[in-house]
């Protein structure tokens, strides 16, 4: 599943970052890294995604949310 389909409220954990190098350690120095559990809390499909990151608030484009793959908890 992708970041950029999870509603608002949805915890998940990132299990892959399909971007460049570059773009995988920016997201790193920002908490952003597989294994990570993050929480959404905005994603209107129409700007960028907000997520909560360990109590910090992370906002990311939309382009890189459909290069991140999650999974949920069920």
């Amino acid at each position: 599943m992708l970041l950029c389909d999870l509603k608002k409220k949805t915890i998940a954990t990132i299990e892959k970052i399909d971007e460049k190098k570059e773009i995988i350690l920016k997201l790193s120095s920002m908490g952003l890294s597989k294994g990570v559990e993050i929480e959404v809390v905005k994603n209107d499909h129409l700007g960028p995604v907000i997520l909560d990151v360990s109590g910090n608030k992370i906002i990311i484009g939309k382009g890189i949310a459909q290069k991140i793959y999650v999974s949920t908890k069920k």
